[in-house]
């Protein structure tokens, strides 16, 4: 039996974490019946040129879609491969898909079918029927375009337990040319999908209905232990939103980890309520077994602000992760978000105390600050709207959306100048960089206890001297 092809394209974007949701669609498919092709447009220098050497032969061409630039450059790619073959069914998956199935559909012709949620089940039951002529009216979690041209949206797919699917097979990728990228030798791993939690500013909750699932201790380590005999890998960077949802589980990945003699570091995300959870011992068990490194979302320095996120958190908590990592030599990232609508001025100033305090607590703690910009799928962006704020209108829009950088219509333009100033002036103050800066350093840091930003001349200065460097 002649095998088929399935081509899969990760577009360009600014890092260079492994395509892990290309990687499990396309580890779920027979082996025996599907040669999978990942085209990762940040490695290869002529992409569309590696998708025509393998077009004739394919069942689909799938695209994994996050909002912003990363759609552009899908888009741009998807209509190419149209024009070298008009019959082959486009596959578009991701957060974007997720969150508008059909409207991906109605903005874009190129685009045949758009996979909503968890897509391993249902992309292995897509590709069956593409590949034998079946229907695609009874696959969960698909919007498609059927044959008089009528978009259909079949019902929404039940999460499935990741226990039930394959190991994730690494060897579709060129490993070493991720560690290369990156600088050093780091892989990509999720060990659980979806989010129990509620937050306001999030589309977790909307995409995966507020559940978790997760592969167990013993296989998650067993895969762990395979791939580092295979790729001699330093680091784990775990892509799990909630890693640290089960204290149990995480100790006995731990212990496990310790037991084999895995000798890698990893780094993790953390809720401050799990932290704070811990005991001293599941913090020593975790280092032993390699934690550098946690990333603890805070958003808010003010309780009241937290409350109307609906974080569920404590600020309590958060100051009692931040003094068990700094006993145990834990690195913490610690992002803030400021710029939330009718947000009060003792919000703001409460935020920039409590990162402060956080970034003179230990020096390998970081504050990152973004602004809030109304991402689709959560519920403070349904509140917005419904005040007269407009989101962009199609996919096209959606491709120049910048959820990172720029500051929604909620910050003036005196308080983002601010922001953007304070940002600088501490990461100058808490900086471990070489001795030249020292001079700024200090005159950050007396900066940061008063409070004054203006007339920000050691911004110059530090342009001036480290020109390839960027702070703010």
């Amino acid at each position: 039996m002649v095998k088929k092809t399935v081509i899969l394209y990760n577009p360009k974007a600014v890092f260079f974490d492994m395509p892990l949701a290309l990687l499990a669609i396309g580890s779920v498919l027979d082996p025996e019946k599907y040669t999978v092709i990942i085209v990762d447009a940040r490695l290869e220098e002529d992409p569309l040129e590696k998708i025509r050497l393998h077009l004739n032969n394919a069942v689909c061409f799938g695209v994994t879609s996050l909002t912003g630039g990363p759609i552009k450059d899908g888009l741009a790619i998807t209509r190419a491969v149209k024009e070298l073959r008009k019959d082959i069914p486009v596959i578009w998956g991701g957060w974007h898909t997720s969150l508008f199935p059909e409207q991906t559909l109605i903005d874009e012709p190129t685009i045949d079918i758009t996979v909503q949620g968890q897509g391993e089940q249902t992309f292995k039951e897509l590709v069956e029927a593409l590949a034998t002529g079946g229907s695609l009216e009874n696959i969960p979690g698909i919007c498609y375009r059927n044959s008089e041209g009528k978009i259909v949206k079949n019902v929404a797919r039940i999460i499935t337990p990741m226990d039930q699917f394959s190991d994730v097979n690494y060897g579709l990728i060129d490993v070493e040319k991720y560690f290369e990228k990156k600088g050093r030798r780091q892989l990509d791993y999720i060990s659980s999908t979806g989010c129990h939690f509620r937050c306001t500013f999030c589309a977790d909750p909307f995409v995966y209905e507020r559940k978790w699932t997760a592969i167990s201790a013993e296989v998650m380590v067993n895969q762990l232990e395979k791939l580092y005999h295979k790729y001699q890998f330093t680091d784990v960077n775990l892509q799990d939103e909630t890693y640290f949802t089960f204290r149990n589980r995480v100790v006995e990945i731990a212990e496990k980890i310790t037991e084999r003699n895995l000798n890698f570091t990893w780094a993790a995300t953390m809720r401050a309520d799990q932290g704070s959870r811990m005991s001293e011992e599941d913090f020593e068990k975790c280092v032993k077994s390699g934690l550098r490194r946690v990333l603890i979302g805070v958003e808010s320095g003010s309780q009241e602000m937290m409350d109307w996120l609906k974080k569920d958190i404590k600020m309590e908590q958060v100051y009692t992760c931040a003094d068990r990592c700094k006993k145990f030599g834990i690195s913490v990232i610690f992002p803030f978000i400021v710029g939330f609508p009718d947000e009060t001025q003792g919000s703001l100033d409460a935020t920039v105390n409590m990162v402060l305090e956080l970034n003179q607590m230990h020096p390998d703690f970081s504050t990152p600050i973004f602004y809030f910009k109304p991402y689709p799928g959560s519920s403070i962006t349904e509140e917005v709207i419904k005040k007269g704020y407009q989101l962009p209108q199609t996919i096209h829009e959606w491709s120049d959306f910048d959820y990172i950088g720029s500051s929604g219509p909620w910050v003036s333009g005196e308080k983002h100048l601010f922001f953007e100033r304070f940002k600088f002036y501490v990461k100058i103050a808490y900086s471990r960089q070489r001795v030249v800066l020292r001079p700024l350093q200090w005159l950050a840091q007396w900066r940061c206890k008063r409070k004054f930003f203006k007339l920000p001349v050691e911004k110059a200065v530090y342009k001036l001297l480290f020109r390839k460097q960027q702070l703010s």
